[in-house]
């Protein structure tokens, strides 16, 4: 800054003005200010500033899969978050691998972020306290916190599994099966627990199977899509939930190889993302808020980090069944 205002002719302290406050400097020093700025190759050191002030004007956002429109329909709405408070966002993809996820948290750490947004790989509550501990505030998407540890928002996805389910026992189903797993994955767990529900609902009329895989994308779609083909028709199901779409997905693309879909084998997934919609047999889904989520947790994590009268806030934002061929006869 120094060099350019000798360049330029001025008071550093125009210079200040010209990057930070320009209503305040005339057009004529602006122009020679800036000027000095282009002919220097000068760039403010944002990090520097951050420290001199106090605080940063960045918030972080680490997801599980780039891959998953969900997730990026979060970062849509956390970048409009976060500059509807005069943030930055910068996005990092874990891509399913919890050493990477935790790589870029300590990278934002470093980094002197103001708050960080995670959609992790799996419930992070120790990931989260360290980073507090740091002084960091953290804001956790898709897992629920205990309200005193900060700020969560989730989707009620007991709702969501419920909704599916009972959509397929509605289209005349009776014998399902659950497409997902681990269980440690809590998300995947309240989608199989809600099934649960709307199959106990029937007294026994429907029946409930679960088929764990070891991932939510579509290769392990279509290996449960294979053994389900390996039974004997009588022992098939008639109706698939699968616990994300890119699973919906992989089993669609098997299954339909063999089967009439939706006549023979119903399928619905969970999420609606975009690859579903764009799908030869455009696939039934349980619609989650991604932009609403992304954009009430920037808000919450600004919130936060200004201090201004901030009380945390655990939300839980509703699903929606969307329908389509895959699982509802013609």
């Amino acid at each position: 800054m120094s060099d350019v205002a000798a360049r330029a002719g001025v008071a550093l302290g125009t210079v200040s003005n010209v990057l930070n406050h320009p209503d305040k400097v005339a057009e004529a020093t602006l122009k020679r200010v800036h000027t000095a700025i282009d002919e220097l190759g000068f760039v403010r050191n944002n990090q520097a500033r951050s420290l001199a002030m106090g605080r940063s004007t960045t918030l972080g956002l680490v997801v599980t899969d780039i891959g998953n429109s969900f997730f990026v329909d979060i970062a849509r709405g956390a970048e409009e978050g976060a500059a509807a408070n005069g943030m930055t966002l910068l996005l990092a993809n874990s891509d399913n691998d919890y050493a990477k996820q935790e790589t870029y948290l300590d990278l934002f750490d470093q980094a002197r972020f103001a708050g960080i947004l995670l959609a992790p790989f799996e419930a992070a509550p120790e990931s989260a306290h360290r980073l507090r501990g740091h002084g960091r505030p953290v804001l956790l998407l898709n897992v629920a916190v205990p309200i005193d540890e900060g700020c969560s928002i989730v989707v009620d996805n007991f709702q969501g599994g419920y909704l599916a389910a009972r959509h397929l026992i509605d289209e005349g189903r009776r014998r399902l099966a659950f497409v997902g797993g681990p269980d440690r994955l809590e998300p995947l767990l309240e989608r199989r627990l809600g099934a649960e529900r709307a199959v106990a609902e029937t007294n026994g009329g429907v029946t409930l199977e679960e088929i764990i895989v070891g991932a939510v994308n579509a290769p392990e779609g279509r290996a449960a899509g294979s053994i389900i083909l390996d039974r004997a028709p009588e022992e098939r199901p008639d109706g698939v939930f699968a616990a994300s779409d890119l699973l919906a997905l992989g089993l669609v693309q098997t299954l339909s190889a063999a089967l009439r879909i939706p006549d023979d084998l119903a399928v619905i997934g969970y999420d609606n993302n975009s690859a579903v919609r764009e799908s030869a047999i455009p696939i039934s889904t349980i619609a989650q808020p991604g932009r609403e989520m992304g954009e009430i947790g920037a808000r919450l994590l600004w919130s936060e980090v200004a201090d201004e009268g901030h009380e945390h806030e655990h939300v839980v934002l509703a699903p929606a069944l969307i329908a389509r061929a895959s699982s509802v006869r013609r």
